[in-house]
């Protein structure tokens, strides 16, 4: 089968979050999740997106899961942009497209330009305390923290400022204890005429991944959150990793728009 190696959320190779694609055979069930983890772990890119057609008439078009090197998870917005950038790019799909996934049916549209607008349920944003020994762990004293509800399962932790968020060095060994997934860092923009209203960070070592690139379950709950203290709804995340990527998000009640666009770098032949 065909494998393609695709870079989210950019329009350039080599920058964005490279996710791995595989289109599989119409079937009813997915291969082995051992096989399925395996496969995962041979790309080693923060996610592998395994997408196979379903049957027409039902409330979706295509199943959808997606792996880390070291486990499945709920909810991947860069590897779902991935995902329909190669169906609208081979033809496999027109239109809207309706995926199956753990986190109910996500919709995924390519516009005329080029973008991919995705269709996720917004993160519930609770409040919680400050957990014990977090700030020396992340290394910075955060303002508020969030809990970001089980679709995600991220500690969502604003700091004082972008230049904190930027010069972060956390502890990843210990930051693993204080989320089911991972930690979101965000601060508001400094000079929003730069072209982002927010800067984020995302640390992930219980998934096996010490920084991902670029979070689109992530911009969830930092479009709520950010809408909520700058009094819009449409706003730009920009994901200060070491690659780099902007996410455009539009916010309506419960369910968050994701808008980017993907480049495909490598495509070839799996074996095994």
């Amino acid at each position: 089968m065909r494998i393609r190696i695709v870079d989210a959320f950019t329009d350039r190779p080599f920058a964005g979050n490279p996710a791995g694609v595989l289109l599989l055979d119409a079937s009813t069930s997915f291969p082995d999740d051992a096989w399925l983890q395996n496969v995962a772990l041979e790309v080693n890119h923060a996610e592998t997106a395994f997408a196979h057609p379903l049957p027409e008439g039902g409330e979706a078009d295509w199943a959808l899961r997606w792996f880390t090197p070291a486990a499945e998870v709920a909810m991947c917005g860069h590897a779902t942009l991935a995902t329909a950038h190669v169906l609208a790019t081979t033809g496999a799909a027109q239109g809207p497209v309706r995926f199956a996934t753990r986190s109910g049916v996500l919709i995924a549209t390519a516009q005329d330009d080029g973008s991919i607008t995705l269709d996720f349920p917004t993160a519930p944003l609770t409040p919680v305390e400050v957990p014990q020994g977090v700030a020396e762990a992340l290394g910075a004293e955060p303002r508020t923290t969030h809990d970001t509800g089980p679709n995600i399962g991220d500690l969502l932790i604003e700091l004082a400022d972008e230049k904190t968020v930027l010069g972060l060095t956390p502890d990843l060994k210990s930051l693993a204890r204080y989320s089911e997934r991972g930690i979101i860092a965000t601060a508001r923009a400094e000079d929003p005429s730069h072209g982002y209203d927010f800067v984020s960070r995302c640390f992930f070592p219980n998934l096996g991944i010490d920084e991902d690139p670029v979070t689109g379950s992530a911009h969830t709950a930092l479009a709520p959150f950010w809408s909520e203290r700058l009094g819009r709804t449409d706003l730009t995340g920009l994901q200060a990793s070491p690659r780099s990527g902007r996410v455009r998000t539009a916010l309506h009640g419960d369910r968050t728009l994701l808008i980017g666009r993907a480049v495909t770098v490598i495509e070839g032949e799996l074996l095994a």
